[in-house]
């Protein structure tokens, strides 16, 4: 009960600005590759991370719900999207023949087609908006945050490499 009556810990002037510099980012960020995406390849950003997901998973082939951990949605956003990927040719699912409690997505080759398609074009939008005006000191120090943060939030399911 004690804690109920005790004083937030407000943030202070440099933690305000840092916060949100943090929230601008999050939300900018995801918006202009996925308007980039959208302009040269036809596909949405968690399209595209569903794709490349797929194109390194061992035999291209990956349970759905490691798929929806991995892309960052959940298991039923997940699920409409690979219907959509799946009318375009570009993914299928079956029965996991080792567990049908589960079911795979697999990336076709017309899939692969379209993420070699893709991923040039992303890869340099990645590279201007977010590598190209850091140092190679100030990279090291973002994927050590990144990872800091991704394991204070959930430690068991950090998909950081």
């Amino acid at each position: 009960m004690a804690a109920a009556t005790e004083e937030p810990r407000w943030l202070d002037e440099d933690e305000l600005h840092t916060w949100f510099a943090l929230v601008s980012l999050f939300t900018r960020l995801p918006a202009a590759l996925d308007r980039q995406l959208q302009r040269d390849a036809g596909v949405s950003l968690f399209d595209y991370q569903v794709l490349a997901a797929l194109s390194d998973a061992p035999e291209r082939t990956m349970r759905m719900s490691r798929l929806a951990l991995i892309a960052d949605g959940s298991l039923s956003r997940l699920s409409q999207v690979v219907a959509r990927l799946e009318k375009r040719g570009w993914v299928s699912r079956t029965p996991d023949p080792a567990d049908g409690r589960y079911t795979l997505a697999i990336l076709t080759d017309a899939g692969w087609e379209k993420i070699v398609e893709a991923a040039p074009g992303h890869v340099a939008e990645v590279r201007r908006l977010v590598f190209d005006p850091m140092t190679k000191a100030q990279r090291r120090q973002l994927c050590d945050i990144g990872r800091r943060i991704s394991t204070t939030i959930d430690p068991d399911e950090s998909c950081l490499r």
